[in-house]
């Protein structure tokens, strides 16, 4: 099974695709698509769009994981990141990939076991679980790969087997 970890935002969406076969994970690719600031929004967005598209297309996806929204401040940018968090789900469903959404909460259950973990832990868990030599940065490539490796040991349980048939 190939998994794409995505970290949405607009400035920069974190992605990640690992391969998960035998209770194993390989990394495929992983980077940020970046778009710079002063960029009237909508061009932002269409950047983002077209890179993931790319990114379907070069790689055979079969799920992407992406991290569930939740802000209680600044909602200018929750608004902003939730209308990026669109198009990026937008080009999952126009490529035919599933789209599986994880709270921060069960992705640190689901990479460290613990769910109260800090985010160090979740990212050297992720080098480890990867074999990677250092931690990806930046911050939200690392954050996709853990949001991969979560849905890889989601997908993988049981219950996990029986979400996915369901879909």
């Amino acid at each position: 099974m190939y998994i794409l970890g995505i970290d949405p935002g607009y400035a920069i969406v974190g992605y990640g695709v690992v391969r998960y076969e035998g209770n194993k994970f390989t990394p495929v690719t992983y980077g940020a698509i970046t778009t710079p600031a002063g960029m009237p929004f909508v061009k932002r967005l269409d950047i983002i769009f077209n890179e993931m598209t790319r990114i379907f297309a070069t790689y055979k996806i079969d799920a992407m994981s992406i991290e569930k929204l939740f802000f209680n401040t600044n909602t200018t940018t929750a608004i902003d990141v939730a209308q990026a968090r669109g198009v990026i789900v937008l080009s999952a469903e126009r490529s035919g990939v599933p789209v599986f959404e994880y709270t921060p909460l069960q992705v640190k259950s689901a990479v460290t076991g613990y769910g109260k973990a800090e985010k160090r832990q979740i990212m050297e868990m992720t080098k480890m679980l990867l074999g990677l030599q250092a931690v990806p940065k930046p911050d939200d490539t690392a954050d996709a790969l853990a949001l991969a490796v979560c849905h890889g040991h989601s997908a993988g349980s049981s219950l996990g087997r029986l979400n996915l048939n369901l879909r």
